[in-house]
């Protein structure tokens, strides 16, 4: 993270002068936990040795190897947040659709039913943000990147499940539409989820329909409350837009609790912030 990375290398000089560091200390460290966890802690050991080794990045280097110890140590930690790291405005987008793939999967199961590929799709999450970030190298931002989508695909994939005849293709349980922070505009990414809650409500019908707002932890919670209204608000409206009749959608907000990913009172989490739509079938 670059706007912390000269505190970083003074931190670092007092931390190499001692026996153990951070990233001698993530070299040696024996993986606990669950499968994901101990798969976890492979992909940021890699990430440390490479940052070390070869770029002598030590800020990052021990950023990551920090996140490593806890994976090592059994805690399940999350993958980075767009709005800890100073990207390029063009690349932010793009970052923001992958890492909202990328927890649908680990939150709908994917650490426990595949930790290796989850693991490894979270570690070139990782990886790519922090090469982004640096955006000098071209070729290793692809490859970090390119591992990503690959990995993350693999998973999506993975846990699909068998596809059933058309006619009785069942709807998912839910959809999910995620908002920016502090904010109730509906992304082009959450566009195309509220058309296909409109396509496939026109499917089976003119069935009731569920919207429920939520807010991440940061902020106020009287604030937060009125804000994951506001979301629910935002997409009644454009389901109404696309042809859903008002009667059908009920709307509510549930501010930051009942949260997706929890965390801590003040943290932002993309994840959190969302509109969860249902269908009732």
């Amino acid at each position: 993270m670059l706007q912390t990375k000269f505190l970083g290398v003074v931190a670092l000089v007092g931390l190499l002068a001692g026996c153990t560091t951070n990233i001698e200390a993530m070299r040696s460290a024996e993986a606990t936990g669950s499968p994901f966890t101990q798969a976890l802690t492979e992909e940021y050991r890699q990430i440390v040795a490479f940052e070390a080794d070869e770029m002598y990045d030590w800020p990052d280097a021990d950023y990551f190897a920090q996140k490593g110890l806890r994976a090592a140590a059994g805690e399940v930690v999350q993958p980075e947040e767009l709005a800890n790291w100073d990207l390029p405005a063009d690349s932010a987008g793009q970052l923001a659709e992958g890492r909202n793939r990328l927890m649908v999967a680990l939150e709908a199961g994917g650490r426990d039913s595949y930790p290796e590929l989850a693991a490894r799709a979270q570690g070139r999450f990782d990886c790519w943000i922090e090469q982004q970030e640096e955006n000098h190298q071209p070729d290793h931002i692809a490859a970090c990147r390119d591992d990503f989508y690959a990995a993350l695909e693999e998973l999506e994939a993975a846990m699909q499940p068998a596809q059933q005849p058309a006619e009785m293709a069942p709807l998912p349980e839910n959809y999910i539409v995620y908002f920016d922070f502090d904010s109730s505009d509906i992304r082009p990414d959450g566009q195309e989820t509220v058309d296909r809650v409109v396509a496939d409500a026109a499917s089976i019908g003119a069935p009731a329909i569920s919207v429920t707002g939520h807010a991440d932890r940061s902020g106020p919670e009287d604030y937060n409350m009125a804000l994951s209204l506001r979301r629910a608000d935002a997409v009644r409206d454009s389901l109404i837009s696309g042809g859903v009749a008002p009667d059908q959608i009920t709307t509510a907000g549930r501010g930051e609790e009942e949260n997706a990913v929890p965390t801590a009172d003040g943290v932002r989490e993309q994840a959190n912030r969302r509109v969860e739509i249902i269908i009732q079938q």
